[in-house]
């Protein structure tokens, strides 16, 4: 059965997160190798979204897309829901990878980013985790994947605005079986396949001044100001900024 969400005067269908997808990066292999739910749905993508046929026109011109995310709570055996999680690639022409900023719309989450040795995703350099709350703001910046968890008992509703002229790099965190670190119910626990992983640093949502991201209650608005997302797509003119946000 189709999953739809009402978006201004659209209706979008969601790209739907079955279990089986997660199998790679479950921590609890022996609780997956027994479900027998493995269609069933985890999470729920609408990619590309607008409210009007003229705002869409501006956020595709301007190489930009709208997403929602929705994760009900749930467990994944002994672990808490999660995405897949994924790297961005190179802006072509820099040595910058793909930033992205999240907004937390209803409920919470815990957004875990990693830095990782350049050729060997496996050596662990960096491991960010922030908890963010309604309202507020996670911007992911070049040179770190990440992974968002729904660690709590209310549905996550999260938007994000990324540049539209790539697509998100699963295989790297797939082939590790998930991120860093996994998130139990006894607390974050330490993946086995990834070497010299750094303790946890735990910040909170930052607001954006320069960017003035911290003035308004719905991401999606910037589709007025939509200039100021060219950071999204053109990170090589922001680095001072994108470099100091973790």
């Amino acid at each position: 059965m189709e999953v739809t969400l009402k978006f201004g005067d659209k209706v979008a269908v969601a790209d739907v997160r079955k279990l089986h997808d997660m199998e790679d990066v479950v921590f609890d292999q022996e609780w997956f190798e027994e479900t027998v739910e493995r269609n069933r749905d985890v999470y729920y993508m609408f990619r590309d979204l607008a409210k009007s046929d003229s705002d869409f026109e501006k956020i595709k011109a301007n190489h930009l897309r709208y997403d929602i995310t929705i994760i009900p709570p749930s467990m994944l055996g002994s672990e808490y829901v999660k995405t897949v999680g994924h790297y961005h690639p190179r802006v072509p022409g820099t040595n910058l990878t793909y930033p992205e900023i999240y907004q937390v719309l209803e409920g919470s989450a815990t957004y875990l980013l990693q830095k990782v040795e350049e050729g060997e995703e496996d050596l662990v350099l960096d491991v960010v985790v922030i908890k963010a709350e309604k309202g507020d703001l996670v911007l992911v910046p070049p040179g770190y994947g990440h992974v968002t968890i729904n660690a709590s008992d209310e549905t996550l509703k999260m938007a994000n605005w990324v540049c539209r002229d790539f697509s998100s790099v699963y295989e790297p965190i797939k082939r590790l079986s998930g991120a860093s670190y996994f998130l139990l119910k006894d607390g974050f626990v330490k993946n086995p396949l990834y070497k010299n992983i750094p303790p946890i640093r735990n910040l909170n949502p930052l607001t954006y001044d320069e960017l003035e991201l911290n003035s308004i209650e719905d991401m999606y608005e910037l589709v007025h100001k939509i200039e100021k997302l060219r950071f999204l797509t053109a990170p090589q003119d922001f680095v001072g900024l994108l470099t100091g946000v973790l």
